[in-house]
């Protein structure tokens, strides 16, 4: 029988992280019964979590922006994969003006912590992290993403973006008594929706098998949650929910300190040699940074667990180009965050982009529709364009009312015949700027209802980020319509470079999710569906054919 013996499940390596103080206040040491306890006040944990809030709204890695630049310099790199890093570097620097967030999407407030055995707050450690992130988020230019449910069916946004999702765990290994550390992220919904669990078994536990299923996988994770990823798969688990937990952790760099190998004692370790394999993978599927090329993700994590020998969870889970987690800490010499980088604009090239990809067509929206149309129709998918006019901002609730209408006998609405529409949501706009952040959200949530709306003359063209169903594909081919593909990311450039109008239109009880007009000036899209059946992201020899009895040529 083997001797008892202990491991934690995820034994992390020592912090290497540079970090910034934020005071001393609220943070004391107090003696009781001979031993010395770290006091750590309500309002310190309030402090520490606005702003890291705040950090991770504006600030990145500087690892990431490097990697963001090296796409740019690889020679092997398409030009969209640069086109698409170089205005993700763009849009980088503006959010560090802290003014405008990276993205417009600011996310679920997600903390987690570990308390060390000899620290002492009086209780309510989670009101006091609540706390900080109501602050953060009714005072920054941040956007209220939370939903309340007040019955089974009916849910109103809680207007402050809470409740966050807070998680203390105790940390009883002695070397950390006084350390109260923690992991800060904001997690918008096209990431969140990536992390994805698979209940497998022992047939795939091996390199063969893991990379043919990893390789179908991979692909399935679309676009839509803006890469080039930070991929982190874990293989094997205690539970299907620790495994999913542990992807996310590795997809924010928490776990890299993991050992490089296994032992029988059953804890967590990376492998990686297999990562290396796994990002080739990615490297050759052809998706690139959102457009083609090679760069679906920047960099994978791989790390197994062990399982039930019954069970093998395989979870998956990614942090897309706003790459939003923090490291923090409060120890005996105070309150501190990691330093992220503050002066992204050394990393950007001294290169337009014109320099990067193909001749862009620029398109007038404010011509009849039949006209943008027609000029759509002349180009292939994959085209870059620009766009310059009135567009109509409509998303989940709106799309959902339209419905109701149509449903009922009415119209469709002028607005969604006569303009292209943005699937988009605005974070506040800040004092003396036409919007705040607006970049595009996930295209997929609206693929229900394109084939009605577009029967009855709306939605011809649909701009938004991320990949479409086969439906989508059907119904602009029946119907003469396109789907655009917007850069996904850098809301806060195409906030300060692009969009230079916004008025509510209809449902401005809506919020965020109302109806909106806006102008817009070169705003960069891709044709990703065209009039013809093709599918920028679908094989080049599965085009859709044309039902009978439907649009003619």
């Amino acid at each position: 029988m083997p001797e008892f013996a202990y491991t934690d499940l995820l034994p992390i390596g020592p912090d290497t992280t540079t970090y910034r103080s934020l005071g001393t206040a609220g943070v004391q040491i107090r003696s009781l019964g001979g031993a010395e306890f770290l006091h750590v006040s309500a309002e310190a944990l309030g402090l520490l979590t606005a702003e890291a809030m705040h950090d991770i709204a504006h600030y990145l890695r500087p690892a990431h922006l490097a990697q963001l630049r090296a796409i740019i310099e690889d020679p092997e790199a398409s030009g969209n994969d640069r086109f698409v890093a170089r205005d993700l570097l763009q849009n980088a620097n503006i959010a560090a003006g802290g003014i405008l967030p990276m993205c417009q999407d600011t996310g679920t407030a997600v903390i987690m912590a570990k308390r060390g055995e000899r620290i002492l707050t009086g209780g309510g450690d989670a009101e006091s992290i609540s706390r900080g992130v109501y602050d953060a988020y009714t005072k920054l230019n941040l956007r209220y993403s939370q939903l309340a449910p007040v019955s089974l069916w009916d849910e109103r946004n809680t207007g402050n973006n809470l409740p966050a999702q807070i998680e203390v765990y105790s940390d009883d290994d002695p070397a950390h008594a006084q350390q109260y550390k923690f992991l800060f992220m904001a997690k918008g919904g096209g990431s969140a929706n990536k992390s994805l669990i698979f209940q497998e078994n022992k047939s795939l536990l091996n390199e063969k098998s893991m990379l043919a299923w990893l390789d179908e996988k991979i692909r399935g994770l679309g676009t839509s949650a803006c890469p080039p990823y930070h991929l982190a798969i874990v293989i094997g688990g205690t539970s299907a929910e620790f495994a999913l937990k542990t992807a996310k952790y590795a997809s924010a760099k928490y776990l890299d300190t993991l050992p490089a190998t296994g032992s029988m004692l059953g804890h967590a370790f990376r492998d990686v040699e297999f990562e290396a394999k796994v990002l080739e993978l990615t490297r050759a599927n052809g998706i690139g940074a959102q457009f083609g090329g090679k760069y679906f993700c920047h960099d994978v994590r791989v790390i197994r667990l062990p399982r039930h020998g019954a069970s093998c969870p395989i979870a998956m889970a990614v942090s897309c180009s706003a790459d939003r987690q923090v490291l923090g800490k409060i120890t005996p010499s105070g309150i501190w965050l990691e330093q992220l980088e503050r002066d992204p604009a050394q990393y950007l090239p001294e290169v337009t982009a014109d320099h990067l990809e193909d001749e862009v067509v620029r398109i007038n929206l404010n011509r009849p529709m039949p006209e943008v149309l027609a000029e759509l129709s002349r180009h292939p998918v994959k085209t870059r364009l620009a766009l310059s006019g009135s567009l109509v901002v409509a998303r989940d609730i709106a799309h959902a009312k339209i419905k109701e209408r149509l449903d009922a006998g009415e119209g469709m609405p002028q607005y969604l015949r006569d303009h292209a529409v943005y699937y988009a949501g605005p974070a506040k706009t800040p004092q003396g700027y036409a919007t705040g952040s607006f970049g595009p959200t996930t295209a997929g949530r609206m693929d229900s209802y394109v084939d009605q709306f577009q029967s009855l003359g709306g939605s011809m063209i649909m701009l938004a980020k991320g990949n479409r169903s086969k439906a989508v594909t059907v119904a602009c081919h029946q119907h003469g319509g396109f789907y655009l593909g917007s850069i996904g990311g850098p809301a806060a450039r195409l906030a300060q470079d692009c969009i230079k109008k916004v008025e509510v239109v209809e449902y401005a009880e809506l919020g965020m999710e109302a109806v909106w007009r806006i102008e817009v000036e070169d705003f960069p899209a891709f044709i990703v569906v065209d009039d013809k059946g093709n599918d920028f992201f679908a094989p080049a020899d599965t085009s859709v054919p044309l039902p009978l009895g439907t649009r003619p040529a």
